[in-house]
């Protein structure tokens, strides 16, 4: 069988604990390239996997013929550029999320997607996780009668993740807790519910217990160490509620917070039955029957969901099959991201149905 030749292009953290060992365990896949700025990085990952060479400059891959796919997993503030170079050198891309600081670049990358007609498939893997899939469908056979309303909770004591460098400076980042842990939760949320169409957001985010570096108290810090000297311009804690065509959502979300609880779940609420999602976790229905509440957690064989993302999205290249996570449907969430730092912002609700999404 011919092998699917690929490149990695950011050797970090996302890299080295997803794409890479998935890459690797995929039979039907060649690793030909480790992309990093910083290229002991690159040189590191083929030494660990034994196999690809390390470059610096992503334009080699641009100019090989042989590369088919690239996973960009890089910063966010080039997410977009190398994305839309990739499809126009004729390569496939699986871009990790968000998919791009703003709407506007996540709009550009699909553009560019329609009009080479590469693929273009975004990492929310949370669509490939198993406990995810089943809920989606008790929701869509009905189990929980009507969803009306959704409950999106992920709030950290301090967790605040390398203080003063990429993830804490908007320019590279484009947001904080709400664009880097939201992505996520609010993307679980529109794909359980069928990816409806949101039509107002109205949203609140602060920058509070991260902007006096020198004094912000932690036990543990990903991402770190701390750089003082680096930025910290981002929300530590949002909150929002987002009206859809289907499902009303409230959102309150925290990288920092004076509260020493963690919460990390999704609340699916119908008036047959409801479902509480514990964030990578098991899940939990509830419901009533013959005068009785009913409470059960469902087991199931649990998914390596980066090992299905990596192997669905080399799939789909042969079969040009359009996967959940292509960018036609994950750009609904860029927009409500977006929309929810314009209205605190502006002090306003958003209305979402005059801005453009292509079809």
């Amino acid at each position: 069988m011919t092998k699917t030749i690929v490149a990695v292009i950011g050797c970090g953290t996302i890299a080295n604990s997803a794409h890479i060992p998935a890459y690797v365990a995929n039979e039907g896949v060649e690793i030909k390239y480790f992309c990093d700025i910083r290229k002991e990085r690159a040189a590191k990952a083929v030494e660990q996997y034994g196999c690809g060479t390390a470059v610096e400059d992503y334009r080699v891959i641009l100019d090989d013929p042989e590369v088919a796919a690239v996973s960009i997993c890089t910063p966010n503030n080039v997410h977009a550029s190398i994305a839309i170079e990739c499809m126009r050198a004729d390569k496939h891309v699986l871009c990790e999320k968000p998919a791009a600081r703003t709407y506007k670049e996540a709009l550009e990358m699909q553009k560019v997607q329609h009009e080479t007609g590469k693929t273009l498939n975004i990492g929310v893997v949370n669509r490939f996780n198993k406990g995810v899939n089943i809920i989606k469908q008790m929701i869509e056979s009905g189990e929980l009668g009507e969803l009306y309303h959704v409950v999106v909770s992920f709030r950290s004591h301090r967790s605040i993740p390398g203080l003063g460098g990429d993830f804490t400076t908007k320019a590279v980042a484009g947001g904080g807790a709400l664009i880097d842990w939201g992505v996520h939760f609010l993307d679980i949320v529109m794909y359980c519910a069928g990816d409806p169409q949101p039509k107002t957001v109205s949203g609140q985010a602060y920058s509070k217990l991260g902007k006096d570096m020198p004094n912000y108290a932690y036990l543990n810090m990903w991402a770190g160490p701390p750089n003082l000297e680096g930025s910290y311009d981002v929300d530590d804690f949002v909150t929002a509620m987002i009206r859809t065509e289907g499902p009303s959502i409230t959102v309150n979300g925290a990288w920092a917070q004076n509260i020493g609880v963690d919460e990390m779940y999704i609340d699916f609420l119908g008036d047959k039955a409801g479902i509480r999602l514990q964030y990578g976790k098991e899940f939990t229905l509830y419901s009533a029957k013959h005068g009785s509440l009913l409470e059960s957690t469902p087991k199931y064989l649990q998914n390596n969901a980066y090992q299905e993302e990596i192997d669905q999205f080399i799939a789909g290249i042969h079969s040009g099959e359009k996967l959940p996570s292509h960018i036609d449907t994950v750009i609904l969430s860029s927009q409500i991201i977006e929309a929810i730092y314009h209205s605190s912002e502006e002090g306003r609700e958003i209305s979402l149905l005059e801005q453009g999404v292509l079809g």
